[in-house]
């Protein structure tokens, strides 16, 4: 299993604080106090920072992007294969998923898992792919979507190399917690572990970055646009062409409804010769807090809930439907080539405000009640005005989109577990099972990947028959 390398310097430290840029006398002002290891890990982390581009990043305004401004122009994505193809042109869609089923049974296809995010939302002291969801089993999120993976390299005769991408803060734990649990049963010479990058979190009055210790800097994640960046630095490029992988299915930890490795996704994606494909979901209401996929001048563009202004989010089409309607649910098909020639250009970092937790002149830790922050990050979606080809499929949101976001109330994990049980439920119902609605349910990968899988496993009218080869 290949895991990021690093190394560690050991310069012998004196009373006397090191030489540094000016305007940072406030990062040492507790030299005193610190013992050496204390004063290697301030001083390695100062020299890890570009201070020049973190004051440009704080000073940058907030005035809209090109983008944004010619909204007026953006309409719904033209390449969209419609929610209800599979009833509505059965054959075309048959064809893609044996198109995908082919491409996994070709060892074409790897999995991409970005999982760099702490459970702080849930009060969830671990990485948030740690929390238990499964509404019977109690399995976490990594174990669920990676019982996905083992189930669909099964099918297809091929194990599907699959890579788990943390952060400074989850890395370690995460590594541990797939060790203790045997890696869910999946080959360990096929997953690999690699942790992105990290910025400063700044004060936004300031710009001076933030001490979460005397000794330490409060850093945070640099989005999971700096997947690019952590893949060309943990070689993952050399390891996907070794392995001749042509496409990588892309997606987040926190959404357990996520169909691993579609094959019918797959299909449409080579059918078009895409570049990147993106799966979205009907936005429900104007004022639904979701990125919007949007086509403008033939490319593809994720603009942010916020950026739209509420004219434009309300307007509706002929047929009574919400103009950008296409919610974003972080699911991508990338071609390899495609990532590798992004991972030489820059993206640009977003800037958001947030609370961060600081240390005052007496060594508290202290929590802000209000945002006291800027954090950095960059955005993979960012890459998606420079594909050809792009493709958008719709899903229905019930079937495929329940994220675990909050503590409470929607995408808290009393709202994920019933979407997941009612899922279940559902399947049960179309096999000719009776069941009630109230009965706690989960069906395992092992048994069935969706319902259609089911019905041929499961169903009353079959159920001496063996899973479906595909």
């Amino acid at each position: 299993m290949n895991e990021p390398k690093t190394t560690c310097a050991s310069p012998e430290l004196s009373d006397q604080i090191p030489p540094h840029p000016a305007g940072l006398d406030y990062i040492f002002r507790n030299w005193g106090v610190l013992n050496r290891e204390q004063r290697i890990r301030l001083t390695e982390q100062v020299a890890e920072i570009d201070f020049d581009r973190i004051r440009a990043l704080h000073q940058a305004t907030d005035g809209p992007t090109s983008e944004v401004a010619d909204l007026g122009k953006a309409s719904a994505p033209g390449r969209l294969i419609p929610r209800d193809i599979r009833r509505d042109n059965p054959g075309e869609f048959a064809t893609a998923r044996e198109i995908g089923w082919q491409a996994l049974r070709e060892g074409r296809v790897a999995i991409i898992l970005v999982a760099g995010g702490e459970g702080s939302r849930l009060g969830f002291p671990h990485p948030k792919g740690q929390f238990p969801i499964g509404p019977v089993s109690g399995k976490s999120l990594y174990q669920m979507l990676v019982e996905q993976a083992l189930a669909m390299s099964r099918r297809s005769g091929k194990v599907i190399p699959y890579y788990v991408m943390t952060s400074d803060s989850t890395h370690e734990e995460t590594m541990a917690f797939f060790r203790v649990h045997s890696f869910f049963g999946y080959d360990a010479a096929n997953l690999h572990f690699f942790s992105q990058g990290k910025m400063p979190a700044v004060d936004q009055r300031t710009g001076n970055v933030i001490m979460s210790a005397h000794d330490r800097i409060a850093f945070a994640p640099d989005g999971h646009g700096g997947l690019l960046n952590a893949m060309r630095t943990a070689r993952l490029f050399d390891d996907l062409r070794s392995r001749n992988i042509e496409t990588i299915f892309y997606h987040q930890v926190d959404n357990p409804l996520v169909r691993v490795c579609d094959p019918a996704f797959l299909g449409f994606h080579q059918i078009h010769r895409a570049e990147v494909s993106t799966k979205v979901v009907s936005k429900e209401e104007p004022d639904e807090k979701v990125g919007l996929l949007v086509e403008m001048e033939d490319r593809h563009r994720i603009i942010e809930y916020s950026d739209l202004p509420a004219d434009l989010a309300a307007q509706r089409d002929a047929s009574g439907q919400l103009k950008l309607r296409c919610g974003n649910i972080a699911v991508h098909l990338f071609n390899v080539d495609f990532l590798e020639r992004m991972a030489e250009q820059d993206l640009p970092f977003h800037r958001s405000s947030k609370s961060v937790a600081f240390v005052n002149d007496s060594g508290e830790v202290v929590q802000s009640t209000e945002n006291n922050a800027f954090k950095f990050e960059k955005f993979i979606f960012d890459i998606l005005p420079h594909a050809q080809r792009p493709v958008a499929m719709e899903v229905v949101r019930e079937h495929e989109f329940v994220p675990l976001k909050n503590s409470h109330g929607d995408h808290s994990p009393d709202h994920v577990r019933q979407s997941l049980m009612r899922l279940h439920t559902r399947w049960m119902q179309q096999a000719g099972w009776t069941t009630e609605e109230s009965l706690p349910v989960e069906i395992p990968a092992s048994v069935a990947l969706d319902e259609t899988d089911f019905i041929a496993h499961c169903g009353q009218t079959s159920r001496s028959n063996p899973p479906p080869a595909e």
